[in-house]
């Protein structure tokens, strides 16, 4: 694999000065790859792509161990604006747009901080609008009458205008049906391989992430129980059973069910 892009060692992370959230929590993204943090609802997995693009403080959390580093560069110190310089764009969970405005409005809002003018922001925009011409179709609707999935992108969208080295996409599944989550994902993947935009995704579906992604961890109460290459993971007994719904079908009685720890190898 290349050269980190981002290298997360060790890092705890505190809300509220008292509640424990993430436990030395350390991961690698290289560069131009798509890398899934998967788990279930609670596990660290927002907080660690907060803890990543500087968002914590609006929460009242903060990064209190460890190290976070960006080619190299210590990078827990900075704003959220510095790390936007810097190339790294958070898509929130929720499909966070401006209702009010047209969704061509909210993609030019994230050109916002670029410098290099308005014929090269034009030309992003038209980009854009290749990858997902759903938009351009609904390019002067407001946002709040048009679909989930058409916010979804128009989110994905808006990151991409400020011309990122690397998206945090927290759950981009969420409340979309099965066939706009192919949809999106496909579309990832293209950007990845033809902008060689950089992914870190947290995502609750482990299947389609694990179909999508190069490498996965495994979150669970705030630590890594996992790690691996996607399709190793997706092999791995226990993925199978506790996170893609497969296997442990042979099983005559509870007896034969080990406790959830136990039956997890990689916590015994």
């Amino acid at each position: 694999m290349s050269a980190p892009l981002l290298n997360v060692n060790g890092i705890e992370v505190i809300y509220n000065h008292v509640i424990l959230v993430l436990k030395g929590v350390s991961l690698q993204v290289p560069e131009g790859r798509i890398v899934a943090l998967l788990g279930g609802n609670g596990a660290g997995k927002t907080t660690t792509l907060r803890a990543v693009s500087n968002l914590l403080a609006g929460e009242r959390g903060e990064v209190t161990k460890g190290a976070i580093e960006l080619r190299g560069e210590r990078i827990e110190k900075l704003s959220p604006a510095q790390m936007v310089e810097r190339g790294v764009i958070q898509v929130m969970e929720g499909r966070h747009c401006f209702a009010h405005l047209t969704i061509e409005e909210n993609l030019l809002t994230g050109a916002y901080t670029r410098r290099d003018g308005k014929a090269a922001v034009a030309q992003t925009l038209e980009k854009v609008y290749a990858y997902f011409p759903r938009l351009k179709t609904r390019r002067t609707s407001q946002a709040a009458y048009t679909s989930g999935g058409e916010q979804q992108m128009c989110a994905i969208g808006r990151a991409l205008m400020a011309n990122p080295k690397m998206v945090l996409l927290d759950e981009p599944s969420m409340g979309l049906a099965p066939q706009i989550v192919e949809e999106v994902f496909e579309i990832v993947r293209d950007l990845n391989t033809k902008e060689r935009v950089t992914f870190l995704l947290a995502e609750q579906n482990t299947n389609i992430a694990l179909k999508y992604a190069d490498f996965g961890y495994i979150l669970e109460n705030g630590r890594i129980v996992m790690d691996g290459q996607a399709a190793a993971l997706r092999e791995n007994e226990d993925v199978k059973e506790f996170y893609l719904g497969i296997g442990g079908a042979d099983r005559k009685s509870f007896r034969d069910v080990k406790s959830y720890k136990r039956r997890k190898r990689w916590l015994s």
